[in-house]
């Protein structure tokens, strides 16, 4: 509106009405980045390409690329949905009959069918070649991008193969229904689904971590007992994680003992199971996925593996999500990194963009060296689990995984934080992913063994075959010869189990040291040589007590955060 040369007294109200209007408007949005969305999980990460070739899943590149279009495109919207509307329990039907269902947004089912489809639930038991740990590994690590609670189901549907093959007539009934890249949500019995997800029932309010305090029963129902014969199960768990699956691995104890079973959710006749859900869990994080408080009223089950041999039935199990939780704290880290460079990158402050800020430069970079550490142990684990017909493979990973499965999931907590005071405000409102990842990087420190326990692991593993522990310095000792500090730090390690008297109290500081020392070994082996010298520089003296942004002077940041930055079209 143009000021009238002539003013009268209404003319002059109405052009002063429209400057104030104008003003009023919202200002321009400017020096605030582009959201991190449609783009691709795999291409964009040049870490995780480097790892995943280095340690031979890049033989499965196509899928993880196409996975990661999905993962970095229309799941991400599929992500905040399912978290958006958690889901709801429903005891019974409007007629008054028990179901015990609880219901998901259809966001949910389209995460767990895209990573079904894609295999994320089975591809090392289907595809048994070289690297394929690692590759589903680069799969659940991009899929975490979109949503973390769906991951819980996935990973034990997963973990559960190498426990029913103690049982060869189960497995060959159910195996092929679990590994099919076919997704059933409907709540049916089992024979009527292509394919089916497994679910897991271990923890009781008297034990937590100590299973062997569990009061469960198991009672034979005919006079068969033993692996495969038919019990049924009576007794209470804490933590049901995720409900809705067709069957459930539970810890029941016989007269021989804590034994292992495969429980429907679905009788064989067709008729509901006895398993009642009490309620579910409100938790802090893990929001999409249902946890629950369970009843067993006599309900049906398989004994799965020998009887009284329950731990040692579902230890493999047990091992592969660990590993898991490996994956998916790394993975979270990622995702904070991500966030974190990108948003940064497209920020000016005081004068600069705060990618030119020398301290801003110290922080991220060393986001990006504990976050590409984290992944090169993860991606070094995944190959031993792909050669553990391999003697020194197969020591190394059993203490590894547990020491990784500590320090990483440990890490992650702190690391998300740290990224969202990098993004600032807009980190700590809902829109934004940062939240949701800073709730969720608890719950992998302490499902599958608190830190407590995976440090107490490590020591009955010690105690019960030395042998690993020849094979974890055998390993870190490759590496010697390129970093003094390095080789130093080895010697120091070997000190630490000089005094086995103290040894459990002293426990978190050794297996931190062992995890930062493993770490260390990876990155001059395999990784890139600045990455590598940064890491030792920067953590063989502080070993982890540190705020992040206090890296030493002459480490070349710039091009640690470049490599960290999402590659985009």
């Amino acid at each position: 509106m143009n000021k009238p040369e002539r003013l009268t007294a209404s003319d002059y109200a109405a052009f002063e009405r429209h400057e104030h209007k104008a003003q009023a408007e919202t200002h321009p949005v400017f020096n605030q980045p582009t959201a991190l969305e449609n783009f691709n999980t795999y291409t964009s990460d040049l870490a995780l390409q480097y790892w995943v070739k280095a340690y031979g899943g890049d033989w499965a590149e196509d899928r993880l690329i196409a996975y990661g279009e999905r993962c970095g495109g229309d799941l991400i919207e599929a992500g905040f949905q399912a978290n958006e509307n958690k889901p709801k329990f429903y005891p019974h039907d409007r007629f008054g009959n028990r179901i015990d269902l609880a219901k998901f947004h259809p966001a949910y089912h389209e995460l767990m069918r895209s990573a079904i489809e894609a295999e994320m639930h089975a591809l090392p038991w289907s595809t048994p070649r070289a690297g394929a740990h690692v590759a589903r590994a680069g799969m659940v690590y991009q899929h975490m991008n979109a949503d973390a609670g769906s991951g819980c189901p996935l990973t034990m549907t997963f973990a559960v193969i190498p426990a029913l093959q103690h049982s060869p007539q189960i497995a060959r009934e159910w195996l092929p229904k679990i590994m099919a890249r076919h997704y059933d949500e409907r709540n049916v019995p089992f024979f009527e689904k292509e394919g089916l997800t497994i679910g897991m029932a271990m923890t009781e309010k008297q034990g937590g971590s100590d299973v062997r305090a569990n009061t469960t029963r198991a009672y034979a129902l005919g006079e068969k007992t033993g692996n495969g014969a038919e019990y049924e199960i009576v007794g209470h768990k804490w933590f049901c994680s995720a409900p809705m699956c067709d069957a459930f691995l539970v810890l029941a104890q016989t007269e021989s003992g804590l034994s292992c079973f495969l429980l429907p959710r679905w009788r064989p006749d067709g008729s509901k199971n006895q398993m009642y859900v009490q309620r579910l869990k409100d938790k802090l994080g893990n929001i999409s996925n249902a946890s629950s408080e369970v009843e067993f009223r006599g309900a049906f089950a398989w004994m799965i593996g020998d009887e009284g041999r329950g731990v040692r039935t579902i230890i493999e199990m047990v091992s592969m999500t660990r590993f898991d939780c490996m994956i998916g704290s790394a993975a979270l880290m990622r995702g904070a990194l991500a966030q974190a460079v990108h948003h940064t990158s497209g920020r000016a402050a005081f004068g600069n963009n705060l990618h030119e800020q020398p301290l801003m430069q110290n922080v991220l970079a060393d986001l990006a060296l504990e976050s590409e550490a984290a992944l090169a142990i993860t991606m070094r684990v995944g190959h031993a689990l792909d050669n553990l017909e391999d003697e020194h493979e197969n020591l190394f990973a059993r203490l590894a995984t547990a020491v990784g499965k500590y320090w990483i999931c440990k890490r992650a907590p702190h690391f998300a934080y740290e990224a969202m005071e990098c993004v600032g405000g807009v980190a700590y409102v809902e829109d934004n992913i940062l939240p949701r990842i800073y709730r969720e990087a608890p719950v992998n420190a302490i499902w599958e063994g608190s830190g407590n326990v995976q440090c107490l692991d490590v020591l009955r593993a010690m105690a019960k075959e030395p042998a690993v522990v020849d094979a974890f310095f055998a390993e870190l000792k490759k590496a010697c010869g390129q970093y003094d500090a390095y080789d130093q730090y080895l010697v120091d390690l070997q000190g630490e189990f000089a005094d086995l008297s103290t040894l459990e109290y002293r426990s978190r500081t050794v297996v931190d040291k062992l995890a930062v020392a493993l770490q260390a070994c990876v990155l001059i082996l395999k990784g890139e040589s600045n990455i590598a010298e940064a890491y030792v520089g920067s953590r063989l003296t502080r070993n982890g007590a540190f705020n992040y942004g206090t890296l030493d002077t002459g480490i070349d940041c710039a091009s640690i955060m470049k490599r960290a930055q999402p590659k985009l079209d």
